[in-house]
């Protein structure tokens, strides 16, 4: 399995699909911060990304705060609220409405997309069509992902996806109405592949000269270490071993290596495992010795030294606070 297939196995992605929506101009659709909405809209996530896909049409793409520039978007784009800041998508930069907490709360037993129409304006031939939604994953112990990500990203789908996404949007909307078994399912699939993909798509289009971890992913030599790191986590792995299998110098692996990942091969390798770690504590029955062994720590007490100074609590304390 490649890296960003792997992290996003154990970060658990997870996505749905939530609103479709016709505007009109002059239009604002605004969205809270997730703090405010998360519980309501993805309960079992740990973090949630907003996210909408325009469909046809226009608009601006805007963090309400103003810290930065409203974005442009057009058909195919998809942008991503990475920290989760309330922000709004308009037909003009600088428009603001009163939030509508209620449109987010979602009915006990489904979250399918729900369709509805904003049309404030008179020009019917300018309608923007886009759809809403959330990714959820975790943030915690370690996702390398979250990290490299801008707080708002935009990306463009390919056409094939746009076509798709926009059939499978059309066939949600009508199974909303007949409460059709597996549309969830569908929406939720449909949320995830799109993220995939523009993530791929960002990390193609970084420049050489740029610091990330999508980066490294694409450098031959540390996108190998990385390679051999998730491949095979529990192996006592060091720098020398890593560099040895890429075919550099100590020193010239791990200055690479730090430069795009942003940190050094071994806490790399030590966050990851925690990572890895966390999720067998939250399994029933597992035993902070036995989540040791499963990433390569031959002593519990080392683990426990390892996994609070990376994690910040102890790793009984991380299970006791993760099982219900």
């Amino acid at each position: 399995m490649d890296v960003l297939s792997e992290v996003l196995q154990r970060v658990r992605l997870s996505g749905a699909l939530f609103f479709e929506v016709n505007a009109s101009p002059p239009w604002v659709a605004a969205t809270p911060s997730v703090a405010e909405i998360a519980k309501s809209v993805m309960p079992e996530a740990q973090f949630v990304l907003p996210f909408h896909m325009v469909l046809s049409g226009s608009c601006f793409a805007e963090i309400v705060d103003g810290s930065e520039a409203a974005v442009g978007l057009e058909e195919g784009d998809i942008v991503v609220f990475t920290r989760g800041e309330e922000h709004v998508l308009a037909s003009e930069p600088g428009l603001r409405e009163p939030l509508d907490h209620a449109i987010f709360e979602r009915p006990l037993d489904r979250r399918l997309l729900t369709p509805f129409v904003l049309n404030t304006g008179n020009n019917g031939s300018e309608t923007c069509h886009f759809v809403c939604g959330f990714l959820g994953c975790d943030s915690r112990p370690f996702n390398p992902l979250l990290d490299a990500l801008p707080r708002l990203f935009r990306s463009r789908t390919s056409a094939g996806t746009r076509a798709w996404v926009s059939r499978l949007v059309e066939v949600a909307v009508q199974e909303s109405e007949h409460e059709s078994a597996g549309g969830e399912t569908m929406l939720a699939r449909a949320a995830e592949v799109m993220f995939v993909e523009v993530v791929r798509k960002y990390m193609a289009d970084l420049p050489d000269d740029a610091t990330s971890w999508l980066l490294a992913l694409r450098d031959k030599p540390v996108g190998l270490a990385l390679r051999l790191i998730h491949s095979r986590p529990t192996y006592p792995w060091s720098i020398e071993t890593l560099a040895r299998e890429v075919g550099m110098s100590r020193a010239r692996f791990a200055d690479r290596f730090a430069r795009l990942v942003g940190d050094s091969p071994m806490n790399y390798l030590s966050r990851w495992r925690m990572q890895l770690a966390a999720r067998f504590l939250e399994a029933a029955g597992v035993s902070v010795a036995q989540a040791a062994a499963e990433v390569g720590y031959d002593s519990e007490a080392a683990f426990q030294r390892a996994f609070k100074r990376f994690v910040g609590m102890p790793p009984g304390a991380w299970r006791k606070s993760h099982q219900h």
